[in-house]
């Protein structure tokens, strides 16, 4: 289990690096980070899939082709786009904890086919969730000097953190939906998403030169540099890196326990924001922390309960036959960030 928790922390913190890019580089355009975020990860996709090719094109068929296009849209293109401009508008701290909503959202659009207790039950649980988003929303919003004037840039960025959030907590249903009628395994199906997602993004930077005063910023090469720099960062740690560790974790603990690893996301992007900005959290703040991670941990541990899966319990273990043949634990479908 310690093993498992290792990997989910490992996870947390190489997704909680993908809201530092939009903070380093106010002048690009959120368009323009997203492209260049997964035009990086369609590449690296495509040579981790070279080597397996031939295996892919026997399970391959077409009717895989809209289930793709759908996840490449809902958990990059449109996610990181309103992510990033939700950083720029009200900063890292008020956006990752919103986003820290994920294992809450994602624990309710589940309910109906895991058995997860009833909503009375996770009435307490949801009202600190929501108090600790109140908060946040009050300090993303205390930080404009007049609210007569300027009131319209930071509600902006809190609608677009929570649009960013409802666009991966669908994605996560409907991938769990696509993985029970793929063919392909967690690691196969996870690279075609981000070839895809490279395919999407190529398409979209080729068609936005209309948008040329918009969304090319003006930077020197430094600053383009740094763009590139950042770009593979997130491709390699938070894409590929990040999904290997969070399989690994999966692979390792119950999945009511998996759940809860996601607030490690918001925890290290909390951190890496509060170093880049050399402060500590302000009073807001650290109540929204306390109020968010403890009521995502009561919820799902209350899920956890009424399924009998309580933390320290001997869990049972489903086996199944795996692509080479083995006997391999059950896992929760993987997720790509």
């Amino acid at each position: 289990m310690k093993a498992g928790i290792f990997f989910g922390a490992f996870a947390g913190a190489s997704w909680g690096l993908v809201f530092l890019p939009p903070a380093l580089l106010p002048g690009f355009h959120p368009l323009l980070l997203t492209c260049g975020r997964f035009v990086a990860y369609g590449v690296l996709a495509l040579c981790l899939l070279l080597p397996i090719l031939r295996r892919l094109r026997r399970k391959w068929s077409w009717q895989y082709l809209p289930a793709l296009i759908r996840l490449s849209l809902s958990s990059n293109i449109i996610y990181f786009m309103l992510l990033s401009a939700a950083v720029q508008r009200i900063g890292i701290a008020a956006t990752s904890l919103i986003i820290g909503l994920l294992p809450l959202t994602i624990t309710l659009l589940g309910r109906s086919k895991h058995d997860a207790p009833s909503l009375t039950k996770l009435l307490w649980p949801m009202l600190a969730v929501l108090a600790g988003v109140a908060c946040i929303n009050i300090e993303a919003l205390s930080q404009v000097e007049s609210l007569a004037t300027d009131w319209y840039e930071p509600m902006l960025g809190l609608l677009m953190a929570v649009g960013a959030l409802a666009s991966w907590s669908w994605y996560a249903w409907d991938n769990a939906r696509a993985l029970e009628r793929t063919k392909f395994d967690s690691n196969e199906w996870s690279l075609l998403v981000g070839l895809m997602t490279g395919f999407v993004a190529a398409g979209v930077w080729g068609g936005i030169d209309w948008l040329a005063p918009v969304a090319t910023p003006p930077a020197g090469d430094h600053q383009w540099t740094l763009f590139w720099g950042l770009n593979l960062l997130l491709a390699l740690v938070s894409s590929w890196l990040g999904y290997m560790a969070w399989n690994a974790c999966t692979r390792r603990l119950p999945l009511t326990l998996t759940g809860q690893m996601v607030v490690f996301e918001t925890l290290f992007a909390l951190a890496y924001g509060f170093a880049y900005l050399q402060r500590l959290p302000s009073t807001l703040e650290a109540i929204s922390i306390v109020l968010l991670v403890g009521g995502v941990v009561a919820s799902v541990r209350l899920h956890a309960e009424h399924r009998g899966e309580l933390v320290g319990r001997p869990q049972p273990v489903t086996r199944t036959t795996g692509a080479h043949g083995g006997d391999t634990r059950s896992e929760v479908p993987s997720v790509t960030y």
